[in-house]
């Protein structure tokens, strides 16, 4: 601990004056807004033939789905994605003109997300295979197997950010507002077939154009060009309660159990115009959250909670549903949700739920940590003396790196739609037009992180000079 303790001091003494830590300091509040969120919404209820089931505090109280309008906080989330990956990718760029880098690109964006996310992938599905194979898997332990890898969605749209981010980077720079604008008119056109046309299949396409124009809007922050953010702000919000209060879409931010419409699955214009508005708010903050950030014990904590966020992400629920399960295990009472003794009771389950995760956080964090780089590559040199080439080369791994991040995305989604209940008699579900099964999904999640590893290491070596 006291070696940690150092390394994040040490961190935070060499962070260089201009780094945006406010950039920084939202992307760790936003994904505990998550955690939160999810650990105050889920709840047991018990069904009409008294079976048990983990339901959603929105849905019991309805009235509290207003608080989706600042708690859904995704979109800030993948908002700060797009200015980290335009900084990422003009980085990378600089440092090997004439090569392309969408290979090491992938690769180190990629690194500390799939090397974790893999690993909870395939200790879930072990567990699975073990519980179903002994011949368990009912009743709330199958709703487990089926909740835990939903958040994963999360990782697959931001597989996507991170796979468009060089020709959506080079639109914005060329066109700026109006390639955001364009996504956006795109989002439009999707949700007008979708509800007006009835056109099948059309709305999944926004899972592409909605979280790509928020994305977008990452772009526009990296170039210092949100310069009205309280009008981005105010136009966001008033177009979202105009699309609620006269369109099809819901109140809630989130999605609800049996609702013919969610503004999250697949996500819709109101969900776009949610994100606008939040992105705003956090802009409008933007002066005041630079100086907290650089706080020293502020930044520290900022630097300390990045180096295990993905991690926490992902076993969030896992702890939650660990300690429900322990509860009914010992036969104590859940109160009605919503009740009196249900909120007297959220303090003692939060706090159990941030024990037991800080617990899988301690055993899996490991793998979040940066793999150490491999040894550079000796490159040819001609002539008597005794230089050696620079090592940059020309990337020969595009074509497989796309490869590669495309069975991730599609195989982590797939993961998320689908869970790992009744792994073993073949459970199916469509994803977009495809239906895939857990194993298959989990395959292709695994052999696109492979291909994604080994086309970030291809270098060819540069031509001898003349």
């Amino acid at each position: 601990m006291a070696a940690e303790t150092a390394s994040v001091r040490a961190l935070a003494d060499a962070t260089p004056a201009g780094r945006d830590r406010y950039a920084d300091l939202l992307r760790v509040l936003s994904l505990g807004v998550v955690v939160l969120g999810h650990w105050l919404m889920a709840v047991v209820v018990v069904t009409d033939d008294g079976a048990r089931e983990v339901g959603n505090l929105l849905a019991v109280v309805p009235a509290l789905q207003v608080l989706t309008w600042v708690l859904q906080i995704m979109p800030v989330f993948f908002f700060v994605g797009g200015f980290a990956h335009a900084l990422s990718y003009r980085s990378l760029t600089r440092r090997a003109p004439g090569r392309s880098v969408y290979a090491d690109f992938l690769r180190a964006r990629l690194q500390r997300l799939l090397r974790p996310t893999m690993v909870f992938v395939l200790v879930w599905a072990a567990l699975a295979l073990v519980i179903q194979l002994a011949g368990g898997g009912d009743g709330l332990t199958g709703v487990a197997l089926r909740l835990v890898t939903q958040p994963l969605w999360f990782i697959g749209i931001y597989l996507a950010m991170v796979a468009f981010t060089p020709p959506l980077l080079r639109l914005h720079e060329r066109y700026g507002w109006a390639a955001f604008g364009g996504l956006a008119v795109a989002a439009v056109a999707v949700d007008t077939a979708r509800f007006a046309a009835g056109l099948p299949y059309a709305e999944f396409l926004n899972f592409a154009f909605v979280w790509l124009a928020i994305h977008q809007l990452g772009f526009l922050r990296a170039d210092g060009r949100i310069t009205r953010p309280a009008l981005l702000a105010g136009t966001g919000l008033a177009a979202a309660a105009a699309l609620v209060a006269l369109g099809p879409y819901p109140l809630s931010m989130v999605g609800m159990p049996g609702e013919k419409v969610s503004n999250m699955a697949p996500p819709t214009l109101a969900l776009l115009a949610h994100g606008l508005w939040l992105i705003g708010a956090a802009e409008v903050l933007r002066g005041p959250g630079t100086r907290f950030a650089g706080r020293a014990r502020v930044w520290r904590g900022v630097i300390a909670a990045n180096g295990v966020a993905m991690t926490a992400f992902l076993w969030h629920l896992t702890a939650l549903l660990a300690v429900y399960g322990a509860l009914l295990g010992v036969g104590a009472a859940l109160p009605e949700p919503a009740s009196g003794a249900w909120w007297a009771q959220t303090p003692v389950r939060l706090a159990a739920a941030a024990a037991v995760g800080t617990v899988l956080v301690a055993v899996f964090r490991r793998f979040e940590r940066p793999a150490k780089p491999a040894p550079a590559r000796p490159t040819a040199t001609t002539g008597t003396g005794t230089g050696t080439g620079t090592g940059t080369g020309t990337g020969t791994g595009g074509p497989l790196a796309a490869v590669g991040i495309t069975l991730c995305l599609l195989g982590v989604l797939g993961i998320s739609m689908v869970g790992y209940d009744d792994l073993l008699d073949g459970k199916s579900a469509t994803l977009i037009a495809i239906p895939v099964t857990a194993p298959t999904a989990v395959a292709a999640a695994l052999v696109g992180w492979l291909l994604v590893e080994r086309a970030g290491r291809r270098v060819r070596p540069a031509a001898p000079a003349a």
